[in-house]
């Protein structure tokens, strides 16, 4: 069992203020496989205030000097590829082909984005006779969550250390062991001491001391809409600069002449089952509401029972397996009663269901599940489930498309799919989502990444999420 009985501040592994350890369990076998420090407010303290110490000198070293860090960063990630990839598929339980490309590849992508955008990108321009300078926010304290760790790490970390910034960052407590190996890589690297901090622990407690601190002056969060209400509310106080990236409820709209061409029609439900069930659902953009002309509905009905019922479920270090487990008892337990609730609403259940799968006696699985007839305004159609549960929904015509993909508190992704490109283009521009993919589009980490209404605000990845831990001012020239 590995033991991490300490937090990394000011450049040195430390003792924390609590001698308790947080359990970190694999979501497949239920077994405690790592022990993490238990932190406490005080230490969220001296890692703010170890941040705001090195941020001066920091935010002088030059955008060439800290992109090599960042380049040096993304080589140690590459290299402990096989050590990141496993650790997170036991602590979320994504199957490990996928968490070698998803969970650590991209992110090490990430840092090697931001390295190279070191010396194109433009910190200064001349407006008229005014110069206009672009200069870091100060200290950042990032709060992360636990179904993409080292991704939302990636994400934050990166972008605001080119920019400058120093950092305190607390992951979540079911995948922190990531970011230990993570800051493991920052020392060995030898990035300047206090710029990089990382403290595990309760949300309630160390997340809250980060976000009210004194010296903390920007926060960057990703996690629940009522987590994300609760820090804007926090940082209102000290009118303090916040990016949040919360939940989604996306929706997959297959226009009427996707049905004209058998190849079409089969790459669409393809794809809509694979952005629903990744990472077993758990998944902010997951596309978990499928949009179909109502004369087509019998016809998806079944092509979406079949596929679905190909996608095998177990073990994440079994290379078959296309789901594995949730991560934890508590989301199991919480997918499985949304589940019931669609079936007490009256949706018709096509596959899945809230038992156990049959071969497996232990981990936190969840069949994947497909409900057909349901309405837009169930709650299974309205409420962020985060598991594996599609809801099929009919539509009479374009406008009533958009109308039910717009029926959402959330606006984070989503997809169209129609035989006319531009005309899918045209149907996602109506559609109040921060991203849409079209007809299959792939996803882009180094376009911007955020979303409208409860999914949040501010955008992270390439430039523009360079920019959201970025200062403006401007010098008026004689």
């Amino acid at each position: 069992m590995e033991i991490r009985d300490r937090i990394f501040i000011d450049g040195r592994w430390v003792k924390p203020s609590s001698d308790d350890l947080i359990d970190v369990i694999d979501s497949d076998t239920e077994e405690i496989f790592a022990k993490v420090a238990r932190g406490t407010a005080a230490d969220a303290n001296r890692a703010v205030e170890a941040a705001k110490t090195a941020f001066e000198s920091w935010a002088r070293t030059s955008a060439d000097e800290r992109g090599k860090y960042l380049l040096r960063i993304n080589e140690g990630i590459l290299a402990r590829m096989n050590e990141m990839s496993e650790t997170i598929s036991k602590e979320v339980g994504t199957p490990l082909g996928l968490s070698q490309f998803i969970q650590v590849s991209i992110p090490a992508s990430t840092f090697s984005d931001m390295s190279t955008r070191a010396s194109g990108y433009e910190f200064e321009e001349t407006i008229g006779n005014s110069r206009v300078v672009k200069e870091p926010r100060g200290v950042v304290a990032a709060i992360t969550p636990w179904n993409y760790p080292l991704h939302q790490i990636a994400a934050k970390v990166a972008p605001a250390l080119l920019a400058g910034c120093t950092i305190v960052l607390k992951p979540a407590d079911l995948a922190p062991v990531n970011a230990y190996i993570l800051a493991d890589i920052i020392e060995e690297v030898g990035l300047p001491a206090g710029v990089f901090n990382l403290v595990t622990g309760p949300g309630p407690e160390i997340g809250e001391a980060m976000v009210t601190h004194l010296d903390t002056d920007m926060i960057s969060f990703t996690g629940s809409t009522v987590v994300g209400s609760r820090i804007a509310e926090l940082a209102a106080k000290d009118i303090k600069r916040v990016a949040l990236e919360l939940g989604g409820k996306s929706a997959t709209v297959l226009l009427e002449d996707v049905f004209d061409g058998g190849e079409l029609q089969a790459k669409a439900i393809s794809d809509a089952l694979f952005w629903c069930y990744l990472n077993s659902g758990q998944t902010c953009i997951a596309q978990t509401r499928l949009l179909v002309p109502r004369s087509k509905l019998s016809e998806i009905e079944d092509r979406v029972a079949e596929e679905t019922a190909g996608y095998t479920i177990g073990s994440p270090f079994e290379p078959t397996n296309r789901v594995g487990p949730l991560v934890s008892k508590k989301q199991q337990d919480r997918v499985k009663e949304y589940i019931r609730i669609g079936k007490e609403e009256g949706a018709k259940l096509l596959t899945g269901g809230d038992e156990m799968p049959e071969h497996l006696d232990r981990g936190y699985y969840v069949k994947p599940t497909v409900f057909s007839e349901v309405d837009q305004n169930m709650r299974i159609a309205q409420e962020e489930i985060f598991g594996p549960v599609l809801s099929v929904i009919a539509y009479n015509n374009e406008r009533d498309a958009i109308d039910i993909a717009n029926n959402s508190s959330y606006g984070l992704s989503g997809s169209v799919w129609s035989s006319d490109n531009d005309h899918a283009i045209e149907i996602a521009k109506q559609i109040r989502t921060g991203q849409v993919e079209i007809n299959g589009g792939m996803f882009n980490p180094t376009a911007p990444f955020g979303g409208y209404k409860k999914s949040g605000y501010g955008r992270e990845l390439g430039k523009y999420g360079l920019e959201d831990f970025l200062e403006i001012k401007s010098l008026q020239l004689p």
